[in-house]
């Protein structure tokens, strides 16, 4: 009692002293109460949790935990929607303005902004803040059932920053401006809100609140929703465009095959509807639009069917790269663009489920180009053969890396996301089976892979591309990466020692990943579906401008590779003392030698001498564990049954 006591006394008095120190409303000091009003002289079992602990001050109380959502919430969902719905009605105006401002100065935005001009509408007008490139201001949207707001803005050079209700606005060249800057660098949301603000309040123009304060962050949500959202619409344009030149290319076709069979519009031309897009379907003689489009110096001829000895028509390199992650904990965002580089999860998945289940069933029978023992060893020293090893955590990342596919003239085709812990190969294998889905029936590729000795058994052991694709298809290491393969897998698959692949190297994946490096980073903490974005619209940019700088490519590789590599080798070939016919004949007999099994014998028998070895060592170690038991129970008083057990267990 007397402890229970002391304590509550102390717990008074603390509550005392504080009391004291709080000075009222008024600026006075509070009188202390009474101390009988907070004690409680009722005798209770003494518990910790009965003492209550001090109060903490407000200033000292800790936040609560902002938990962050792996998922979008309903309030997201229907702003993603409101947004999508808005889009395709703002295409005629941002027509209208690019046309109206192609090659002119921009001139000054109007106080008052308004399309209508019938005057039986009904009229609302709205103030809008604007963010132009120098200062922002202060306009009122007039909007009715003519135009609405949006689409005045658009119609005004301004890009709404809300899909419904907007209070402000973005200059359209100011974000097309970000849109150069992001296709060269990286989403940086956050530095053009603080640089924007920086760059207003240097002009004199600084935003505040009703009470006179200025805003420390006054653009940075707005712009991220401007930026996204100008982004699709640009993606809508372009998609709009292509709609159109495709039904030109195919009323074009359908004059000159001379069939006029198909229903025509009042203009006596055939309707879109009638007419529908070829961009993912290929014909007999071209491959589909797509590719035509990414690289017209790959895919844009019509004559295919070139031998795989010969080189092949077309040439891919594959590879993968485990940088590009995604933290599971960063959280996903409602569904707002459709990627045109990026495979289906679902295409990929079915990949990896029909080789899996082509690899149960026994190998069929084909024509051995490199001994097993080779192909064994370069299985079992790269890591990207191995499916089990683990590139990335799956705990902490939902999305572990990024498999590319390229052409020759190292310009990005098709993505496919990684979402496994290593580098599995159904993602390589998706991304050629969905090209030859593009190709005419009779093209050939070659596809160059770090590991593509590996690939080319597995495909040939176990059909799962099929017949046709396998015919039709070639592997070969990438230039750098077949020197660490064995020399016996070199002779058949490094492109610097077998015929027809010139100098092609399958390298280029690099390039492209030192381009979108900038992008790890950002990406790491942006939501799922906005990584893929980021790549996705990063891959587009890359891959114009790459196919409009493809003239002065080719010109490069001409004069530093063909011509400079050919006259070096044609000099080495007339100052050695053999002919041409010679030295090929003399390296026709050696690759025959280095690939015959008999090369490889030494290598087959010291495998199976190593597992002889390994076996007699584990009989070995199980012999001395006997005897160890036997010396035990000798020495110790036992009946004679458990000597008995034990020469039982040998």
């Amino acid at each position: 009692m007397e402890r229970l006591h002391a304590l509550r006394e102390g717990r008074s008095t603390m509550i005392v002293s504080s009391k004291q120190a709080t000075p009222d409303f008024d600026g006075s000091a509070a009188e202390p109460e009474s101390l009988n009003d907070d004690l409680d002289f009722s005798v209770q079992p003494l518990e910790i949790d009965d003492v209550e602990p001090d109060p903490l001050p407000d200033d000292k109380i800790p936040a609560p935990k902002r938990v962050r959502r792996s998922k979008p919430d309903l309030t997201m969902e229907r702003l993603y929607q409101h947004w999508r719905c808005l889009l395709p009605t703002l295409v005629g105006p941002y027509a209208r303005y690019h046309s109206r401002t192609l090659a002119k100065p921009l001139g000054p935005i109007p106080p008052t902004l308004s399309l209508c001009t019938q005057p039986v509408c009904t009229k609302k007008t709205t103030r809008i803040v604007c963010l132009l490139f120098d200062h922002f201001t202060t306009v009122d949207v007039v909007s009715c059932a003519c135009a609405t707001l949006p689409q005045v803005l658009v119609d005004f050079r301004l890009f709404p920053a809300s899909p419904s209700q907007p209070r402000l606005a973005v200059s359209l060249d100011l974000l097309g401006f970000y849109r150069a800057l992001f296709e060269r660098s990286c989403d940086a949301i956050n530095a053009l809100a603080a640089a924007l603000r920086t760059h207003y309040t240097r002009r004199g123009f600084l935003m505040v609140n009703k009470k006179g304060d200025a805003l420390q962050d006054p653009f940075r949500h707005s712009l991220a929703a401007a930026v996204q959202w100008y982004d699709i619409l640009q993606v809508e344009v372009e998609k709009q465009i292509d709609n159109a030149v495709q039904f030109c290319h195919d009323l074009v076709s359908v004059f000159k095959s001379g069939d006029l069979s198909t229903s025509q519009s009042d203009n006596g031309l055939p309707t879109l509807s009638e007419l529908p897009l070829h961009s993912q379907c290929r014909s007999s003689r071209t491959g589909a639009s797509i590719l035509i489009q990414r690289c017209p110096a790959c895919f844009g001829g019509n004559t295919f069917g070139r031998l795989l000895a010969e080189g092949g028509d077309i040439h891919v390199a594959t590879d993968g790269n485990f940088h590009h992650r995604h933290r599971r904990s960063s959280g996903d965002c409602p569904s707002f663009y459709d990627p045109t580089y990026f495979l289906p999860k679902e295409e990929v998945d079915e990949m990896g489920k029909h080789a899996e289940k082509q690899r149960k069933k026994p190998p069929r029978t084909y024509q051995k180009l490199v001994p097993d023992e080779a192909v064994d060893t370069c299985e079992t020293s790269y890591e990207a053969a191995d499916g089990s090893k683990k590139k990335a955590a799956m705990d902490n990342f939902d999305d572990t890396g990024v498999m590319a596919l390229i052409c020759r003239h190292d310009i990005p085709l098709f993505f496919a996301n990684i979402d496994s812990p290593g580098e599995q190969q159904k993602y390589a294998l998706a991304l050629i089976q969905h090209l030859f889905k593009l190709l005419p029936s009779d093209a050939t590729v070659v596809a160059f892979y770090d590991i593509g000795c590996v690939t080319a058994r597995l495909v040939s052991k176990h059909d799962i591309l099929g017949v046709d694709i396998v015919q039709r298809l070639r592997f070969a290491t990438t230039a750098m990466h077949a020197y660490g393969h064995e020399w016996a897998c070199q002779l058949v698959y490094n492109p610097r020692l077998t015929e027809g692949l010139g100098l092609s190297d399958g390298e280029g994946t690099e390039c492209l990943w030192s381009r979108l490096i900038r992008l790890i980073r950002i990406k790491r903490s942006s939501s799922r579906k906005r990584r893929i974005w980021l790549l996705d619209r990063h891959a587009a940019a890359v891959g114009h401008e790459m196919c409009s700088d493809l003239g002065e490519w080719i010109k490069r590789r001409l004069s530093h590779g063909v011509e400079g590599q050919g006259s070096a080798a044609r000099q080495l070939v007339e100052d050695s003392t053999y002919s041409i016919d010679r030295l090929r004949e003399q390296w026709l007999l050696q690759k025959e030698s280095q690939l015959s099994i008999r090369a490889h014998a030494p290598a087959r028998l010291k495998k199976q001498l190593d597992t002889v070895i390994t076996l007699q060592s584990d009989l070995d170690t199980t012999e001395k564990a006997f005897q160890a038991a036997r010396n035990t129970i000798a020495n110790d008083p036992v009946v004679s049954e458990s000597l008995e057990v034990l020469d039982g267990l040998e």
